[in-house]
């Protein structure tokens, strides 16, 4: 399996990264992709991926929460980041609307940015979005075809947006959030409609610990070794073996992102 999104930058694995890392290799965690979210995280993952040699991978970006944090050659400092052999995406990139930790005007500024620059280092993009879609989606729609992929982060759309996301050739991820029996039965409800060559699989860590989980674990962090979970929830919700799930979210992720 390969867990396309980790944020294992996260202060929360300081402690016992490599014992999360052994983990997630014991159940069959192949290779992670550790998110960038700021320039400083997006250094940081580097570092961090260079220490695991063809097992992490990183992405480089500016989420949208730290849009208005973001310096004046914030471009400039992605692209230098992107030279790094371990970068193979874009992001985290987008718009969240639901807690606007930056203004609406400044996000959209910097992921415009992010989704040009994308296009000119012909890297996939690795995108956010929450409650901002039209936005959103018009924002990328110039850039179909010009960027080698979008991936829709811890998609938790509505099945309009499932269905414009996989119109516009984009690649869906899912998260622990199906696992959740309330915020996630409108996601369980239309997870089957995502084709298996457009499907990842993340675990989004330390954040949504699925809840599918038995004997509930003891900690609230979520880790990589959870991943088996979302696989088992999304075969209950489609036709799809885990079997064939782990097999093509596997062929999808090393081809996006370019995975030796």
């Amino acid at each position: 399996m390969i867990d396309i999104g980790v944020n294992l930058t996260s202060t929360r694995f300081a402690k016992d990264l490599d014992d999360v890392i052994a983990r997630a290799k014991d159940v069959g965690v192949s290779k992670q992709l550790v998110t960038g979210t700021n320039i400083q995280e997006s250094e940081a993952a580097i570092v961090l991926a260079q220490r695991y040699p063809d097992y992490l991978y990183t992405t480089a970006g500016i989420h949208p929460h730290n849009a208005d944090d973001a310096d004046d050659n914030f471009v400039d400092q992605i692209t230098k980041l992107a030279q790094s052999s371990t970068v193979k995406a874009i992001g985290e990139c987008g718009l969240d609307y639901n807690r606007n930790f930056s203004s609406p005007e400044n996000q959209r500024r910097v992921f415009k940015a992010q989704i040009s620059l994308a296009a000119e280092l012909r890297l996939p993009l690795f995108l956010h979005q929450r409650d901002a879609f039209t936005d959103w989606y018009q924002l990328l729609e110039p850039y179909f075809g010009k960027v080698p992929a979008m991936v829709s982060h811890c998609f938790t759309g509505s099945e309009q947006e499932l269905l414009q996301c996989l119109d516009a050739g984009m690649y869906i991820g899912i998260t622990g959030w199906l696992c959740d029996k309330k915020r996630g039965q409108a996601l369980r409800d239309i997870v089957a409609k995502i084709p298996l060559e457009r499907l990842m699989i993340e675990t989004d860590a330390p954040y949504l610990t699925p809840q599918n989980i038995r004997p509930k674990p003891k900690s609230s962090r979520n880790e990589p070794a959870y991943l088996p979970y979302v696989v088992d929830m999304i075969a209950e919700c489609t036709d799809y073996s885990a079997e064939q799930i782990i097999s093509h979210s596997n062929q999808n992720a090393a081809r996006v992102f370019n995975l030796i």
